[in-house]
């Protein structure tokens, strides 16, 4: 099943999820649908509060990032060759390393790009479809869309680490986007509206 995209206003966006208990919900449909709607809007990484849920969950797809695109100079990045993975209950442990800039943009937020600093590398704790729970180490662009997917289950958006100035100049656009005057390639809920 392909949800619509909550759209950036959606008051969802900006409150911090809460954690699922072990049978609450049925992880692997809602797994699949996730994977299903974050494919079907060309995204890497999609959490629950972007689909209306208020629980702790987001899937990522580094898959893309990962193939050589033609009109490209960049090297694929062969580390997110497998990198499709669904985190329930995350816990970032620890950040450390340089921070680096990368221009993100958000399923919620179409149309808008902005540079983000990150630090590089990350440790998580989480439990997979099966309720295990692992505790691993990401870097490189596999941490950076965890933790922007991680920062959608704190109530933080992309748009919250632009600069004054840039986030001035956007301004105008994120009304816009909030008001449902945005052309987006796939369906998405915008505030007031169901």
């Amino acid at each position: 099943m392909i949800y619509p995209i909550v759209a950036y206003g959606d008051p969802i966006l900006r409150k911090p999820t809460r954690f699922i208990e072990k049978d609450e919900v049925d992880l692997k449909k809602l797994s699949e649908d996730m994977f299903e709607t974050m494919h079907g809007a060309n995204g890497v990484g999609l959490a629950a509060p972007q689909i209306g849920l208020n629980i702790r969950i987001f899937v990522v797809d580094g898959t893309p990032f990962a193939e050589r695109d033609e009109d490209d100079d960049d090297e694929p990045d062969l580390s997110l060759v497998d990198f499709k993975k669904t985190f329930i209950n995350p816990e970032i442990l620890e950040e450390t390393g340089e921070e680096w800039g990368f221009e993100e943009g958000c399923l919620s937020i179409p149309g808008i790009r902005g540079d983000v600093y990150r630090p590089e590398t990350l440790r998580i704790r989480y439990r997979d479809l099966d309720w295990n729970e692992h505790e691993e180490t990401y870097s490189g662009m596999a941490a950076r869309i965890i933790q922007h997917e991680y920062d959608h289950l704190l109530g933080k958006l992309f748009v919250d680490y632009l600069p004054t100035l840039k986030k001035q100049f956007i301004k105008k656009k994120l009304t816009d986007i909030s008001k449902g005057n945005v052309d987006a390639d796939y369906r998405m809920r915008f505030p007031g509206r169901r």
